[in-house]
């Protein structure tokens, strides 16, 4: 009677490893990113993600190179096995980058928490999961409770709404796509994430110099600044760090529970603590 028990510990364990290093990462680049775009006022979110995207496949591949982890070698196939993955990845980097900068953190971490509706939806829409009363219940008043800090915003910011929406909806699909495509027998996890970034690095430069956000990075003032360059390279670190952990706790969860961790990383007491922003500094 005992080995079942047994058995099921170390997954219960994983479980609950998986979503605490996720939540953790999850909080920790809010507050880093925070700092980089409004603090020293960086004026190029796709160049951040650029940056933790080549930060990404440059640890995977070395890792990969040592035998450390393994994933499939590139073939023609990889595209499709993807798809649509690399592109709600980019939306979901560029969207999230560029509502934290426009949206003050309390109000950011609120409208996240719509993330957990649409992961629902499309968990039953993709995946065929259903949820019990109990806990469609419990999401419905986590939106409830959202709209009611959302009507008190007194800085009603259109465009860093519409963004945050976007991130949204490109949170929920891609946590739900990353858990249908992290078949072991397929790409599995770190494959995943390697041809993830890998795919969209391009095309992202290719916006990134189009746009003029590439020439506002490299004329950026703060360059010299050493406290801003350890904060950018933590950025491109916990990037990584939060996209591991995010495949990490969908694999071992639903892509539902990753979205309510998402959702409840910022406490009262962390709202609280953000909340106290230094002032920009002078350039």
């Amino acid at each position: 009677m005992e080995e079942p028990d047994a058995a099921r510990l170390p997954s219960r364990l994983a479980r609950l490893l998986s979503a605490l290093f996720y939540g953790t990462c999850s909080f920790l680049i809010v507050l880093v990113n925070k700092a980089l775009l409004t603090t020293y006022g960086f004026p190029s979110p796709i160049v951040l993600g650029i940056g933790q995207m080549t930060t990404t496949i440059m640890i995977l591949y070395v890792s990969k190179l040592n035998k450390i982890i393994h994933f499939p070698d590139f073939d023609k196939k990889i595209p499709g096995k993807l798809f649509p993955l690399p592109l709600l990845y980019v939306g979901n980097h560029i969207s999230g980058l560029s509502s934290t900068s426009k949206l003050s953190l309390p109000m950011f971490t609120v409208l996240r928490k719509f993330t957990i509706p649409l992961t629902l939806l499309l968990e039953a829409i993709i995946l065929g999961k259903q949820y019990s009363l109990s806990i469609i219940l419990s999401v419905l008043a986590i939106v409830l409770g959202a709209f009611i800090a959302a009507g008190s915003d007194l800085t009603f910011n259109w465009e860093g709404y519409v963004f945050v929406f976007l991130n949204d909806i490109f949170t929920a699909a891609n946590g739900v796509y990353t858990k249908q495509k992290m078949d072991p027998k397929e790409l599995g996890k770190y494959g995943v994430l390697f041809y993830n970034a890998c795919f969209m690095l391009i095309p992202t430069v290719i916006i990134s110099v189009s746009t003029g956000d590439f020439q506002q990075a490299t004329e950026f003032s703060h360059w010299k600044n050493v406290l801003f360059i350890v904060q950018f390279l933590l950025s491109c670190l916990l990037g990584f760090l939060l996209m591991y952990s995010t495949a990490l706790c969908s694999y071992y969860n639903s892509a539902l529970t990753t979205a309510v961790v998402g959702a409840i990383k910022h406490g009262r007491w962390f709202k609280i603590l953000l909340f106290n922003t230094k002032q920009p500094v002078e350039t």
